[in-house]
């Protein structure tokens, strides 16, 4: 939901744009003239370069001996012959970059970008005392970063990206106290280390982008950015960036975006400084450590549209002031300790807000009517909070709300609240786990929006009843959790009509009956052709469970039949081949019987097979060993017999997965093959003792005479 930075068109940096390669700079852009050839020193610079290539993507094709250079693919020269540009990017180049691009000594854009370059960059080109544009982003390039020669003393380099390579090492410094036009630096995504240069402003006052995320820099922020005047995107997010946040860097007025999303930064976020960044589009400071309040002075920050403040220690109530932030779209403040009403924010002032995100806080009293005057709201997530109440049908006034969670709260009449958001009819995910403790399962017929709905979780709210035939109308769902309820009867064998159905998490209910055959024919468990059924676009929120595990498409959960831990009897059918797309099956803590079909070993994509806890009998498969990807297998507690195959897949598992079967034996049993028990350990007679000691003291003696010997030997030739 971030925008990025909007420049004003009077700015002498107003086509800035992220990413900024490709930045026109209109004084560069002087047309070649035709009747002009290049020179044969710039014709060979450019022949030792495309000869460093182990691969030029067919580049050469043009760049033939007795042709004009000027000419040749990608090369652009100005009215006196000279090269000014060498364009190349999305060539398929391989091989290292030749230090003599640095000799041509008119060059004032080099773009070599999304190609399979490696090696190390030839200092020639940082040093180079003509260009202007260096764009190497996407590459392999590694190593590290060489300072400019000392006898250079200015630099005419304006934009710089080094972004997505292997580079190493510190980041130079002293090269920034020599460049007096910089304009704009990208150098994320690779493995710089060390404190980030406090020079980029010292001698150049254009600075406008500076962009250094994805990287492995430490110690603090320095101060000098507040150096930088016309600083205005500052990323440096995803590092190990430390201490607090300097007050200096607020003396940067003109800044729009600021991200140092995931580091360890820590402290309050003062008040009195923020205000001074009037200017502010994005604040992201995600995933650190800062503690304290919001401050009411955030009101002041009316040009805000992204306000990123998720996953750190802050507290208490949402300031009212926040409502002033009449621009801002995106209020991300999940996991911290925030606490009180949402009532002190009037909502109904954030017309552009689209998404929500109050996940894991310590919100309480009832959902704010002014929160459905945002009439652009597409994600809104309350979930595990201590809020209460019912869902007022306002929320029908979200006309744009395609993700919605609310579980995790005291929220009541799960059959109001499903009757209303019927009407919402673009959602995609519903997410109303953990709520609505010990009440019905709606079955009410009327229940027939939810059209468009992919995953719908009802997970963990103790709901009594069957599995509702409304259900089976929604004809786009990919995933269906009703886990952790008391639901009861049979699966219905209408589930097979969800053609669309991949994940299907019945877990920890009290079902009965046979595993129905119609099971076995869900057309998403049975086809390999997943990304030609399923919806692949992102959430618009990332899914959570258990905290730590984070899910941004649908399709990352796996292919998943679990139905453990319910009351399911009968066998196992021989139709369950048909599922030759499954990725996860759970049977376990049912009441199943008859042996593990041979045919599961047809089931070559399982990673995850638990049948633990039934009355399985019969002997293991030994055609099981064959599922090379299964990384969990568990057959506990069951009344299985045999060996336990070995020298394959399944002796792998520890014992735990084999516990349970009496009658079991093999090595991962403690228990060999072939005999009741485990074989008597021997004691041996007092003459095998003395017989044995007296060996072991022999052959020691000669050991120790042998040892003596080869040192004596060895050190004449080692010594």
């Amino acid at each position: 939901m971030r925008r990025a930075p909007h420049f004003s068109c009077k700015s002498k940096v107003s086509r800035l744009a992220m990413p900024f390669f490709g930045l026109p700079l209109v004084l560069l852009l002087i047309m070649a003239s035709p009747a002009t050839s290049c020179n044969e020193k710039e014709k060979s610079s450019l022949i030792q370069f495309i000869a460093g290539l182990s691969h030029d993507g067919g580049v050469t094709m043009s760049w033939r001996n007795g042709t004009d250079c000027c000419k040749w693919e990608g090369i652009t020269c100005n009215g006196r012959g000279a090269v000014m540009e060498v364009s190349l990017a999305y060539r398929s180049l391989e091989g290292s970059i030749a230090p003599s691009l640095g000799k041509l000594t008119s060059l004032l854009r080099l773009n070599l970008s999304y190609n399979s370059l490696s090696g190390n960059l030839p200092s020639e080109l940082l040093s180079s005392g003509s260009i202007t544009v260096l764009d190497l982003s996407f590459n392999r390039l590694s190593g590290a970063l060489q300072e400019p020669h000392p006898s250079i003393t200015e630099q005419p380099l304006q934009t710089l990206n080094i972004s997505s390579n292997l580079f190493t090492g510190e980041f130079p410094s002293t090269m920034w106290e020599k460049t007096r036009n910089l304009i704009a630096i990208n150098a994320s995504n690779n493995s710089f280390q060390g404190w980030i240069p406090s020079s980029f402003c010292i001698n150049s006052t254009s600075v406008a982008l500076l962009d250094l995320s994805f990287n492995q820099f430490s110690g603090s922020i320095p101060a000098g950015m507040g150096k930088c005047s016309a600083l205005r995107v500052l990323k440096a997010g995803h590092s190990h960036l430390s201490g607090l946040l300097p007050d200096e860097l607020f003396n940067a007025t003109s800044l729009e975006y600021i991200s140092f999303p995931n580091n360890r930064l820590q402290g309050l976020l003062d008040g009195a400084q923020i205000m001074k960044l009037r200017n502010l589009v994005n604040l992201d400071l995600g995933g650190n450590r800062l503690n304290g309040k919001i401050p009411e002075s955030i009101g002041q920050l009316k040009r805000l549209e992204g306000l990123h403040l998720n996953n750190n220690n802050m507290f208490g109530e949402l300031p009212s002031a926040l409502s002033n932030c009449t621009n801002i779209i995106t209020i991300d403040l999940k996991g911290n300790n925030f606490c009180g009403e949402l009532h002190k924010v009037n909502f109904s002032n954030l017309l552009n807000l689209k998404a929500l995100d109050l996940l894991y806080n310590n919100f309480t009293g009832t959902i704010p009517e002014s929160i459905y005057s945002c009439s652009n709201l597409m994600a809104l997530r309350l979930s595990s909070n201590n809020l209460h109440g019912q869902l007022s049908p306002r929320i029908r006034n979200l006309k744009y709300l395609v993700f919605l969670s609310l579980g995790a709260n005291n929220f009541t009449n799960i059959t109001n609240t499903l009757q209303i958001l019927k009407n919402c009819r673009n959602l995609t995910s519903l997410l109303i786990g953990s709520s609505y403790k010990g009440e019905a399962m709606p079955e009410d017929e009327t229940i027939d929006g939810f059209q468009n709905l992919r995953v719908l979780s009802i997970s963990d709210c103790s709901l009594s009843g069957n599995i509702p035939l409304w259900l089976s109308k929604l004809k786009n769902l990919e995933m269906l959790f009703l886990d952790r309820n008391q639901l009861s009867g049979p699966i219905p064998a209408w589930i097979k009509n969800l053609t669309s159905l991949f994940h299907l998490d019945l877990a920890s209910n009290n079902l009965t009956g046979e595993l129905p055959t119609a099971l076995m024919e869900m057309t998403m468990l049975r086809t390999e052709k997943t990304a030609t059924h399923l919806d692949l676009r992102v959430f618009e929120l990332p899914l959570y469970f258990a905290h730590s595990f984070q899910y941004r498409i649908a399709t990352t959960f796996g292919k998943t039949l679990d139905l453990s831990h319910n009351n399911l009897t009968g066998v196992i059918p021989q139709e369950i081949v048909q599922l030759k797309s499954l990725e996860k099956l759970n049977l376990s803590f049912n009441g199943l019987s008859g042996e593990i079909p041979q045919q599961l070993s047809k089931l070559t994509n399982l990673q995850i097979l638990d049948l633990s806890s039934n009355h399985l009998t019969g002997a293991i498969p030994s055609a099981l060993n064959t599922l090379h990807f299964l990384s969990v297998f568990n057959v506990s507690h069951n009344d299985l017999e045999g060996p336990i195959p070995n020298g394959g897949q399944l002796s792998t598992f520890p014992s735990s997965s084999f516990d349970g079967n009496s009658k079991l034996c093999g090595i991962v049993a403690a228990k060999l093959c072939g005999s009741a028990e485990a074989p008597p350990v021997s004691v041996p007679s007092t003459g095998q003792t003395v017989k044995r000691v007296a060996f072991v003291i022999s052959f020691g003696a000669f050991f120790g005479v042998g040892v003596i010997y080869d040192q004596i030997v060895l050190s004449r030739y080692f010594g």
